[in-house]
Order: structure tokens, then sequence, then C-alpha cells
């Protein structure tokens, strides 16, 4: 397992290794996606944007903390998290039931 310094905690070494329940959550996003694009259209066959933007936050979130890649930056550091992935899935489950 490799480690990595944070630029804000000099000296403190965190380890960097993959988070699987947020690789998972962004494959699965990516293959339903791919496979029922359906998922992202309001019931009337619109595109349903809210949706999309949540679904594909989370899927970006999922892959970039996935793959043990943790940013600098605290603000990044923040959007790219597990819990920013587990956040945007909930908006996105929430967004679709109640259309």
């Amino acid at each position: 397992m490799e480690f990595r310094e944070l630029a804000d905690a000099p000296g403190r070494m965190h380890p960097a290794g993959m988070h699987l329940p947020s690789l998972a959550a962004a494959l699965l996003i990516m293959l339903a996606g791919t496979l029922y694009p359906p998922l992202f259209a309001h019931g009337s066959g619109g595109a349903d944007h809210g949706l999309a933007l949540a679904l594909f936050m989370a899927m970006s979130a999922g892959f970039v903390r996935g793959v043990g890649f943790i940013p600098a930056a605290r603000l990044w550091r923040w959007l790219f998290s597990g819990w920013t992935c587990l956040l945007a899935l909930l908006i996105s489950a929430s967004l679709k039931f109640l259309h």
C-alpha cells in the first residue's frame, strides 16, 4: 500500500488505496447508463438533467476516489470523496423516485 503526504498536513501520511464501494458505484452507473440510456430520462421521454448531473457527479467522484487518488487540495478532496459519491447517489435516487 502506498502512502502520500497531504499538503495541508505536512508530516502526516495517509494511505492511498482503492475504495471499492466508490469504484463499484461508478462502474454500476457507467454500465447502467450505457446499457439502458432511458435511465436518464423523464417518464415523458425528455432528458432529466438534474438526475444526469447527480449520477455523473456520483460516477466521477466514485472513479476518482475508487482508484485510490486523493487530491491534495481540501476542496477537491471533498468533491471527489466517497461521501460525495454517496450523497450524489442519494440525490439521484430521490430525483428518480420523485418523478
